[in-house]
């Protein structure tokens, strides 16, 4: 059989026929990838509040975890460095990659991580396209080449597709089931050419998934046209969390509904019923006359926290207290998420895992 290198570089195979797939976010993590935040323009007038929180997220999943950050050059990182060191950050468990990038959103631009615990490389990625949500923020280039910087850094196959995927459009239960929503995956400013039977396919191929949900609309404020990451998220094989709005003159209230009363009639791979865990949304939150897409739902599970947006919300308390009961062995941990949220995302959008193997 032909190197895999090999396979992975010329398509001959693809990564579900190698046996590869993609783990769920709560199995054992290797480390966290972030491309440090630098990029005035995704926070206009406010970029230099948000490092105070970014550095707090990093502080809690570095104490159960590596963590591995992206930066331009010597000088952003001595401005990182000097932002970690102020929060109280364990430095033993942090290293900087000189890989530049356009934007911080590394859920996205970032490597999705495959594994197979009986292969001879039992880590591989795949380096999907990336135009900046339907080229709504060029440039991107530089964002598009992270993948390929990392499967060099860390000598692991790496499968290019050559079609546009972000990490924040699917959510997986790492037993075959991959839950996505229509409003993104079949946005005409992906990938025109595909219809949705196509992109199954690919999903299986690059992913390993073998049961495909999926839910209709994102949240309002979302740029990136309905991210399941802002909506529905699985807690464990079998249970997911859903967002739900209950003011009905909100104008997320019909969206979130409607995707619940899909999720109702779902079933996963082994033909169970969802069980669905219901989270409030926070109150509105508005910047220069602009919902933001706050949501519960973009927290990031760590091998020992999971970090969830606050806002200083009546429903803060109440989302975190709903997440503690869906991850009783981890800490669960609210950071203030209202100025990261002018980028019009929060701190799952911002991270990308590395799964452990064995």
């Amino acid at each position: 059989m032909r190197d895999i290198f090999e396979l992975a570089r010329t398509g001959a195979a693809t990564p579900a026929e190698l046996r590869y797939y993609f783990p769920a976010e709560f199995a054992p993590q290797e480390s966290m990838w972030l491309s440090w935040p630098h990029k005035e323009e995704s926070w206009p007038g406010k970029i230099a509040t948000i490092y105070a929180p970014y550095s707090q997220f990093i502080k809690e999943v570095a104490k159960g975890q590596k963590v591995n950050i992206n930066v331009a050059d010597e000088a952003m990182k001595t401005f990182a460095l000097a932002h970690l060191e102020t929060a109280g950050v364990d430095m033993s468990k942090v290293a900087f990659h000189f890989f530049p990038t356009n934007d911080a959103w590394c859920r996205d631009h970032g490597p999705a991580f495959l594994i197979n615990p009986e292969a001879e490389y039992k880590k591989a990625l795949v380096k999907w396209e990336y135009n900046a949500w339907g080229e709504k923020y060029p440039p991107h280039d530089l964002d598009n080449l992270i993948p390929l910087h990392i499967a060099a850094e860390l000598a692991i196959p790496c499968f290019r597709p050559g079609i546009v995927m972000e990490g924040g459009s699917v959510e997986f239960n790492g037993k075959g089931t991959l839950l996505t929503s229509t409003a993104c995956l079949l946005n005409k400013n992906r990938n025109p050419s595909l219809n949705q039977t196509q992109i199954e396919k690919y999903l299986s191929d690059y992913y390993g998934a073998k049961h495909i949900l999926w839910v209709g609309d994102g949240i309002i404020g979302d740029d990136t046209d309905g991210h399941i990451d802002d909506i529905t998220r699985f807690v464990n094989e079998d249970t997911v969390v859903t967002v739900v709005e209950e003011n009905k003159a909100d104008e997320n209230h019909e969206i979130l509904d409607e995707n619940l009363k899909l999720l109702k009639r779902m079933r996963l791979e082994d033909g169970k019923q969802l069980n669905i865990v219901e989270l409030p949304m926070p109150s509105p939150v508005i910047w220069e006359e602009q919902r933001l897409p706050a949501s519960y739902a973009n927290f990031y599970i760590a091998n020992e926290v999971v970090v969830v947006p606050t806002f200083r919300d009546k429903n803060d308390q109440k989302a975190l207290d709903i997440l503690t009961g869906c991850f009783p062995e981890r800490r669960v941990v609210g950071i203030d998420s209202t100025d990261l949220i002018w980028g019009l995302g929060s701190f799952h959008c911002l991270s990308q895992q590395e799964p452990f193997v064995q």
